[in-house]
C-alpha cells in the first residue's frame, strides 16, 4: 500500500480561447487545457495557434501557471501522420504537457518529443489501479479517471498507487460511457471521437405514431403536454466534498468546458481556487460555504449532481422535461479600467444592460460588490440610459474600488 500525504490540488480550468486561458488563470487556475490545431476532441473550441499557444505559456508563466494541451481523439489510419512533429512543436512552445487517449498518439508522442509529458485521457476509462499501473510502466505522469469511477475506487487507487490523479469535479457529464460515443456519427454524420460531437443528447425526444394526429402536435407545441425527454445527464459539482477529494489524493481537480464562456471559467475557477485555500489552510475546521455553491449556481446551466462518485446515477440525475432550478444572473460585461481619483469604472458590454439594473461585480480571489446602475455615458462622454450595442465602452460610478478584468453580473 502506497502512503501519500495530504498535498494541495491542482485547479484546472479550462481554456477555448487565449482570451479563456488569461482569464481562467487570472481567477485562480493552476493549470489550464486547451486543444492545439490537430488531434483534438472539439473542434468548434476555439483551438490554439502554435503563435497563441507562445503568448499562453509566457502568460501562464507570469502567474506560474501550466498548459495542458487535449490530443484525445480516436486515430483512424492515416489520421497520425504528422503527429511527431505536431507534439515536437508543443514541447518546443513550453507546453506543459498533453492529454492522450489513443494508445498510438501515446507512443509517437513518448517516441518523437521526449520531455513533453504525457496525460491520459479520461476517453481511455482508468477505473482502477492495474490500469493506472500499466500507463504508469509505458511511461505516462499522470491519469485522468474515467468520470464513472466511486469515491471509493478513488481511495483504492491512491492507496496502491504514485502516478499523479486527475479527476473531473464540476461540469457537464456525457451521457456515454467516458465519453465514447457515436450518436452524433449516426444523426449527424459527426464523428464524435474525432472532435464533431453535435451533443445529439442533447436534443429533444419523444416517442410518437407515424401518422401522429394533428391535435397532439399542437399539444406538444403549445407547451400543454409534457416536454419532450433528452437523453443527457445533470452537470457534475463537487464543491460540498472538497476534503474527501483531496483526503482521497487527487492531485488536480479538473473542471470541464473548453466550449464555455469567460463568465462560466471565471466563476468556476474562483470558486474551486476558494475551496481548496480554505480546506488546505485549516482542514479539521474546514466547512463549505453556502456562498460558494451560490455562486455555481450564478453559471449553472443544468441541475447539478455528483456523478458517479456516490452513488450510480438515476432518473433523477437525468433531464426530463424542463429545468427545475434557472439561473438568475446574467454576463453584462467586464471592468477595463478604474479611476481611483474619480470612481468611475470603464466597462466592456457583454450583454444589454440599463440605468437601474441591479449589478453586481466580482473579481479574482472570490470579490463581490452590488449596486444599483444610477449613471451611465458613452464614449463621446454623453449620458445614455441604456448599453444594447455588443462590445460597446461604457463608463459609470461605481460605489466600491473595482480593478481591470473585474466581472459584471446582472439580476434578471
Amino acid at each position: 500500500m502506497i502512503k501519500k500525504e495530504l498535498k494541495r490540488p491542482e485547479v484546472l480550468a479550462p481554456a477555448g480561447t487565449l482570451e479563456k486561458l488569461k482569464t481562467a488563470i487570472r481567477y485562480g487556475a493552476d493549470a489550464v487545457y486547451i486543444g492545439g490545431n490537430a488531434y483534438g476532441l472539439r473542434s468548434r473550441a476555439g483551438n490554439f495557434t502554435y503563435e497563441e499557444m507562445e503568448e499562453a505559456v509566457a502568460f501562464a508563466k507570469e502567474y506560474g501557471a501550466k498548459i495542458h494541451v487535449a490530443a484525445n481523439m480516436v486515430t483512424h489510419e492515416f489520421d497520425a501522420k504528422g503527429a511527431g512533429e505536431f507534439f515536437k512543436e508543443l514541447r518546443d512552445v513550453g507546453i506543459n504537457a498533453v492529454i492522450v487517449s489513443d494508445p498510438a498518439l501515446i507512443e509517437i508522442c513518448l517516441a518523437e518529443a521526449p520531455g513533453l509529458a504525457v496525460h491520459l485521457s479520461t476517453q481511455s476509462s482508468a477505473v482502477n489501479y492495474e490500469t493506472l499501473a500499466f500507463w504508469q510502466n509505458e511511461g505516462l505522469e499522470r491519469v485522468v479517471l474515467g468520470r464513472e469511477v466511486s469515491m471509493e475506487e478513488v481511495k483504492a487507487i491512491r492507496e496502491n498507487s504514485d502516478i499523479e490523479i486527475e479527476a473531473f469535479i464540476h461540469g457537464a457529464m456525457c451521457i456515454s460511457y467516458s465519453g465514447r460515443c457515436t450518436l452524433s456519427n449516426h444523426m449527424s454524420h459527426r464523428d464524435a471521437n474525432r472532435g464533431g460531437c453535435s451533443q445529439s443528447c442533447r436534443w429533444k425526444y419523444d416517442l410518437f405514431e407515424m401518422n401522429l394526429d394533428k391535435e397532439r402536435q399542437s399539444l406538444i407545441d403549445s407547451g400543454d403536454i409534457e416536454e419532450p425527454f433528452s437523453m443527457s445527464a445533470v452537470d457534475m459539482a463537487m464543491i460540498e466534498h472538497i476534503p474527501d477529494l483531496i483526503q482521497n489524493g487527487v492531485d488536480s481537480f479538473k473542471i470541464e468546458g473548453r466550449m464555455k464562456s469567460i463568465h462560466y471559467v471565471s466563476t468556476v475557477a474562483n470558486v474551486y481556487k476558494a475551496a481548496v485555500d480554505s480546506y488546505m489552510e485549516d482542514p479539521e475546521n474546514y466547512v463549505c460555504k453556502q456562498e460558494w455553491i451560490d455562486e455555481l449556481w450564478k453559471v449553472a446551466q443544468r441541475e447539478l449532481a455528483t456523478g458517479f462518485y456516490y452513488q450510480t446515477p438515476s432518473e433523477d440525475e437525468q433531464l426530463f422535461g424542463k429545468r427545475r432550478k434557472i439561473p438568475v444572473f446574467k454576463f453584462i460585461g467586464e471592468v477595463l479600467d478604474y479611476d481611483k481619483e474619480t470612481k468611475i469604472a470603464t466597462i466592456r458590454q457583454r450583454n444589454h444592460f440599463r440605468v437601474n439594473d441591479d449589478i453586481e461585480f466580482y473579481g479574482p480571489g472570490f470579490t463581490h460588490s452590488h449596486q444599483i446602475i444610477k449613471e451611465m455615458w458613452n464614449e463621446d462622454g454623453e449620458a445614455i440610459e441604456k448599453a444594447p450595442n455588443a462590445m460597446m465602452i461604457v463608463k459609470m460610478p461605481v460605489e466600491n474600488p473595482v480593478k481591470p478584468g473585474d466581472m459584471i453580473r446582472k439580476r434578471k
